[in-house]
């Protein structure tokens, strides 16, 4: 017979969280090709746009294209999975970085596929990855010519079909009038906040202004390890927290 405890131990083990950061394709709108320029001018009044940005779709496609997958690119994924190691639990934390699109994707693909062969009921789970992370990586993969992986076609599925788990789907509990940031669930939760929210501006400027992709992807396994750890609470692990394991 098995216990609730050790089913619970086995979901948590077949689990990998993620975390995706995002930049527009160009910071510069002169290199921004002609027919997404049109696309983004007309979804600019679709948007709800600073001041600053309403007659200027430079200014706002800098701040904003990163949210897009049409007019977006992924620089860098976080990635963390739960192992015991000797007599304590770590969350494993590896990150893909890369300035060309395709090589990161085909590599997260490899990656993603090496995980299912190992754990054939693989469960995502991340920060409003459903909203965001998994529809926007599947994007960009087709945009780049790259077959989606198995666990990743979710075509035709009905969302009870989908087992990947969103904790702020989890913390919602059925209320979706509202977002809560990842960093305030941590608090209530009694997590180490790792780090702050940031807003795709700030990713966008320290990627494109600053040229840090380290950085980026510093910050990006932070959340990937503060969202295991609320994860856990949200599933009612009640022991000490892993402690993070850089690879």
């Amino acid at each position: 017979m098995i216990t609730h405890k050790k089913t619970e131990r086995a979901y948590f083990h077949k689990t990998l969280i993620i975390d995706i950061e995002t930049v527009p394709l160009s910071y510069d709108w002169n290199l921004v090709p002609d027919v997404l320029k049109d696309h983004w001018c007309h979804k600019m009044q679709f948007l709800s746009l600073k001041p600053e940005e309403e007659d200027d779709p430079a200014a706002s496609f800098a701040a904003r294209a990163g949210i897009y997958a049409e007019f977006g690119k992924i620089v860098c994924v976080g990635m963390g999975y739960i192992m015991q190691q000797e007599d304590r639990k770590v969350v494993r934390l590896k990150t893909i970085r890369n300035d060309d699109e395709k090589v990161l994707l085909l590599e997260l693909k490899q990656t993603i596929d090496h995980f299912h062969r190992q754990n054939k009921d693989i469960i995502f789970c991340g920060h409003n990855i459903k909203e965001f992370d998994i529809p926007y990586i599947c994007r960009r993969m087709l945009v780049n010519g790259i077959a989606l992986p198995e666990c990743l076609d979710l075509g035709g599925l009905k969302p009870w079909q989908v087992s990947h788990q969103d904790t702020l789907e989890l913390w919602r509990f059925g209320d979706y009038k509202h977002y809560t940031g990842l960093d305030l669930m941590a608090q209530l939760l009694g997590v180490p906040v790792a780090a702050p929210e940031m807003n795709k501006t700030a990713i966008a400027r320290m990627y494109w202004e600053q040229n840090d992709l380290d950085m980026v992807a510093d910050h990006c396994l932070k959340q990937v390890y503060m969202a295991a750890l609320v994860y856990m609470r949200l599933k009612g692990w009640q022991e000490a927290l892993p402690d993070p394991l850089y690879v």
